[in-house]
């Protein structure tokens, strides 16, 4: 495991926050577009020991573009201010003290809720909230979580409430908590759930009646402490999907051939079963090396009557950070999205190993129908990361829209906000806008839309 790569090519954390207006642009942005592409990342505020370093623990930099009226306003980048951030700047701490012991800046994912932008983590860590500028406003509660326990990375979102769901674990704490917070942005209930083997838990499944909780041999291990990430595999230890009532009660435990499930493309229930596709990670998963897995996309179908589930591959290319569209997020849906995380294989045996492992430089789009897979390649050297899918205002169909995400142009040294029509998702981008920056590969981001 070579953890230096975290620090070259396009995983090397940039060194400066910078704010532009006015952004060039290639094509024409959509004039239905009016709201802020955000996505964060791990991007350590100094390095000691490159060697040492794991990317997971870099401190969150969002890196925002200002999308209204066919025009690019502005693109910002702003590390996440906690409080040792704020020390290590010269500047003030923002909002209430906070636990040191649980303080850090998150790097996991950006998303908006009741009119504010909060910046996430997992393990108990708290949430920061941003202004729409990206400033920091301060740790937040999220309107009232309970003491140690907050929203995790990958909330879920029910256009249909207008509610947001979380599944939130602690570190070394043996259950888990379901968190339902209000249209508004408050806490609406939440339900314990035992979890006597202290999983990670990085994302879940949501229908209209049904909460999906993944566990996996990947738990909590005290005697990692030392490495930065205390989360090992261990062989004695079941591969489960737990189906809960979104309500709360008895979940109902189900095994599965051994892996983790790394995210949720969507859940839904059809004809008494449910739904879940996700990418798995088959065989031993280490949260230490992102590039070491090869994660495929899933179909897992819960037989609820019968207790067991099937699984099906969709599709064996390695991929991960799969999106679809929102509004059809919990029900039956035609099409998805995801990065491929395809490693480039040296053109020669002098070639030195890439630094970017766990990416690649093209995005696919599945027909769920169908079974068709659409791929869309940039460059070799254009490092390609999760891809938003972002509905038409009036839109006339479940793909007519927009896929926006940042890809590295080698030619500028800098990064692209890349606009493509996902009815056309092969063809040239819509647009193209022209950062002034290089992006670093990063991890999760919204579009967050003005209303």
């Amino acid at each position: 495991m070579r953890l230096e790569r975290y620090t070259r090519g396009n995983f090397a954390p940039v060194t400066e926050e910078i704010t532009a207006f006015d952004l060039p642009v290639t094509g024409k942005i959509p004039e239905d577009l009016d709201g802020r592409y955000l996505r964060i990342g791990p991007n350590p505020l100094g390095l000691e020991d490159a060697s040492a370093h794991l990317w997971t623990l870099g401190e969150g930099m969002v890196h925002g573009v200002r999308l209204r009226d066919g025009r690019a306003e502005w693109y910002r980048n702003r590390w996440v201010r906690s409080a040792s951030v704020a020390d290590r700047l010269g500047e003030p701490r923002r909002g209430r003290p906070v636990d040191e012991r649980f303080d850090f800046a998150p790097n996991v994912q950006v998303a908006g809720h009741g009119g504010r932008f909060y910046a996430l983590i997992e393990g108990g860590i708290a949430p920061y909230e941003l202004t729409g500028e990206l400033d920091t406003v301060g740790v937040s509660d999220l309107g009232g979580t309970p003491e140690g326990f907050t929203a995790n990375a990958h909330t879920k979102y029910d256009h249909r409430t207008g509610e947001m769901h979380s599944l939130a674990f602690r570190y070394g704490v043996d259950f888990i908590q379901h968190i339902v917070f209000e249209p508004g942005g408050g806490v609406q209930r939440t339900t314990n759930i035992p979890a006597p083997t202290m999983p990670y838990l990085h994302d879940f499944g949501l229908t209209d009646n049904f909460v999906l909780i993944y566990t996996s041999p990947v738990v909590f291990n005290p005697e990692l402490f030392a490495t930065g990430v205390p989360f090992g595999w261990n062989d004695d230890l079941p591969t489960q999907v737990g189906v809960m009532p979104r309500a709360g009660g008895v979940v109902r435990w189900m095994d599965l051939p051994p892996g983790m499930v790394g995210h949720t493309l969507n859940a839904y229930e059809e004809a008494g079963r449910i739904v879940a596709d996700v990418v798995v990670h088959r065989g031993v998963f280490s949260l230490l090396d992102i590039g070491a897995g090869r994660p495929v996309l899933e179909r897992w179908t819960v037989d609820l009557a019968a207790g067991k589930v099937r699984t099906e591959l969709l599709h064996d290319r390695p991929q991960d950070f799969p999106r679809m569209n929102g509004r059809h997020a919990g029900r039956p849906y035609r099409f998805g999205y995801s990065a491929s995380t395809e490693l480039y294989a040296p053109t020669s045996v002098t070639e030195p190993d890439r630094p970017d492992e766990g990416f690649s430089n093209a995005i696919l789009k599945h027909d769920l129908l169908t079974g068709a897979t659409e791929t869309h390649e940039f460059g070799r050297d254009a490092a390609a990361g999760e891809a938003v899918f972002v509905p038409a205002v009036n839109a006339t169909a479940e793909d007519d829209g927009y896929n926006l995400l940042y890809v590295h142009d080698p030619e500028r040294g800098a990064a692209d906000l890349v606009v493509l029509s996902a009815q056309d998702f092969s063809g040239e981008p819509l647009a193209r806008v022209h950062l002034p920056a290089r992006v670093p590969l990063g991890l999760h981001g919204n579009w967050i839309p003005e209303r």
